[in-house]
């Protein structure tokens, strides 16, 4: 009796859903209308962030185990068929055709008004009437191997595993592989702790559960090791505010154990980072970052987020996409000015019905959204640019959801390449061709609807 009673509600709010396609949706500026039915809103006041506890940090430790031990030598594997070694003049990449070739990158300078662009290290050393030039990509450009880590503009696919056909919670189109492919080197996502298990699940795991934490991170692995010269982090949100143990093991048995960064002090501060030919040579280029909980007394590998680096506005639902910092709260512009920072340009509608809210992806304008013009507000161009000329050096990373699509295909990688000083030429993106369409109110209540009555269920047992 108490099955079929909770089966005839789930059954009922469907069709409930279903019948709401009718409904129409209201956009507002400021405030919501109220209807019978679901309405998707425009809103411009902040959404509640997570509430989370953030480490209070008054000193740095430098860390005996670090990555500033004594290289001695390393090899890697990988479509290069090269062997990375070192010697007392320096680290060089043999090759099979015994031509030498340092992993150093080049130099030049980009100003925008009072801002200078990622395109400022140069190389050390002694020239030469003929100078070796490097050939080799770090992260997809020869210039990047002698710049620091925080040194360079990534993008950063929000939500990267949520790739799911025709569910609106989806943030990505193309899976993990394809975006490390296309150029995407810093995969966010959001992690929830159920029966000992770290699943990868949006809001909650009836809503869009796409898996294991460690069947994502075996995917990852074997990309990075067919791609021995790229680096790649890692940003954990920790939903269910859980001990860092409990990642310790799906991160291990992934796989990328031997391949994990550790930083050589608690906390880096923007200058500490190594380049990424020191990271690379090392094949330590697996960077991990958690939101909340990180404990890297315990595990100094699994860097706190938020003693690193700083966030713009969370979940924006702005289309002004203000540069301000956000999180960590009460921090100083003179300590941000110190750590890396994340530009959070993943645009939001949020849908109300009754007491539940939810933030969805506004796919509607992502044309927009994701454009490298730079003479149009909500653009990804206009923000990156905003943030160089008021904070003195562009985004460390731009989180973006459907990566793929904007004005033309690869339009975030073009405006990564603008902060960093280099030319985008890369072919970009996938086999997809079609833009997602705009949520339906309909298709966003019958998923809500479906993931209550799934929930009733469940706890009818």
């Amino acid at each position: 009796m108490r099955w079929s009673t909770f089966a005839f509600a789930f059954l009922a709010a469907v069709a409930v859903a279903e019948d709401s396609s009718t409904q129409s949706t209201t956009e507002t500026s400021d405030k919501s209308t109220t209807t019978d039915g679901p309405t998707v809103v425009s809103i411009t006041t902040p959404v509640a962030i997570p509430s989370g506890t953030y480490e209070q940090v008054s000193t740095t430790r430098t860390l005996a185990d670090g990555d500033t031990e004594v290289l001695t030598s390393t090899t890697a594997t990988g479509h290069h068929n090269g062997t990375m070694t070192t010697s007392g003049n320096g680290t060089v990449i043999t090759t099979t055709s015994n031509a030498l070739t340092l992993l150093v990158g080049g130099a030049g300078t980009t100003t925008i008004g009072n801002s200078s662009m990622n395109a400022t290290m140069t190389s050390s050393g002694t020239a030469t009437a003929s100078p070796v030039v490097n050939q080799q990509p770090c992260n997809n450009y020869p210039q990047f191997c002698a710049r620091k880590y925080s040194n360079i503009t990534m993008v950063a696919a929000h939500n990267s595993p949520f790739v799911r056909k025709n569910n609106v919670a989806a943030n990505q189109v193309l899976d993990v592989t394809q975006q490390l492919n296309d150029g995407i080197r810093m995969l966010q996502f959001q992690t929830h702790y159920e029966n000992g298990t770290m699943y990868l699940c949006h809001t909650t795991c009836q809503l869009l559960d796409v898996g294991t934490l460690e069947d994502y991170l075996t995917q990852v692995n074997k990309w990075m090791r067919k791609n021995p010269y790229d680096v790649v982090t890692f940003m954990i949100g920790n939903y269910d505010y859980v001990s860092p143990e409990n990642f310790t093991t799906p991160i291990y048995n992934s796989g990328l154990k031997d391949l994990i960064y550790t930083p050589s002090k608690v906390p880096m501060a923007l200058n500490d980072w190594p380049t990424l030919s020191e990271m690379i040579l090392r094949q330590k280029r697996a960077v991990f970052f958690m939101d909340y909980q990180a404990n890297q007394t315990a595990h100094p590998w699994l860097m706190d987020e938020f003693s690193q680096m700083w966030e713009t506005p969370f979940s924006p639902t702005d289309v002004n996409f203000p540069c301000t910092q956000q999180r960590p709260p009460g921090l100083s512009k003179k300590d941000a000015k110190n750590r890396m920072y994340m530009a959070n340009h993943n645009l939001n509608l949020q849908l109300n019905f009754g007491s539940l809210n939810l933030l969805i992806p506004n796919t509607a304008t992502l044309n927009v959204t994701n454009s490298n013009e730079t003479d149009t507000n909500g653009t990804l161009g206009s923000m990156a640019l905003d943030c160089a000329e008021s904070w003195g050096r562009p985004p460390n990373f731009l989180l973006v959801d459907y990566y793929n699509y904007g004005n033309f295909n690869g339009s975030v990688f073009e405006v990564a390449a603008d902060m960093n000083n280099v030319t985008y030429n890369r072919k970009c993106c996938g086999k997809e061709s079609g833009a997602p369409i705009g949520a339906s109110v309909a298709g966003v209540s019958t998923l809500i609807m479906v993931a209550m009555g799934a929930q009733m269920l469940i706890s009818a047992f």
